[in-house]
């Protein structure tokens, strides 16, 4: 079965229904590249970076939602999971979340005026097109916090 998938993946590009079947990796790389598709062409975000690493952390995805830098983290997870992906993101998580944050606003030349983290939550069912929910502006960030010039 995958064999056929990774086959409709080549010719028509990335399929819209989870296909039966996928495992752990595969799951979160199709909820990456719903969360990717849904910034791109619902939310009208420009991408900056996807899956930009720094030493241990990651951030799934860099936007630009106007002139605002977005950091946002995708949590794709079975439908009928008993902690929804939004809540899933605890305090060490956050903690790794801000240290790849700061991280990357320091190694911008320009830094930007206004930052923020969102989440995308990214419901998974086998065989059936992804659910998302976008949850924008999560505390992350002290409200005093500013990147240094």
């Amino acid at each position: 079965m995958k064999f056929f998938y990774r086959l409709y993946e080549r010719i028509f590009g990335r399929a819209e229904i989870l296909p039966v079947g996928a495992g752990r990796a595969e799951r979160g790389r199709f909820g990456e590249s719903r969360a990717a598709a849904f910034c791109k062409g619902t939310l009208k975000y420009q991408i900056i970076a996807r899956n930009w690493r720094s030493k241990r952390d990651e951030l799934d995805l860099i936007c630009l939602d106007g002139k605002v830098l977005v950091f946002i983290e995708v949590r794709a997870r079975d439908a009928l999971a008993p902690v929804s992906g939004f809540h899933s993101v605890d305090g060490k998580k956050k903690k790794a979340l801000q240290r790849a944050s700061k991280s990357y606003l320091r190694q911008m030349q320009n830094k930007p005026k206004h930052f923020r983290f969102d989440i995308i939550d990214v419901a998974l069912t086998e065989g059936q097109a992804a659910e998302l929910r976008h949850y924008a502006n999560v505390p992350l960030f002290s409200k005093h916090y500013h990147p240094a010039p």
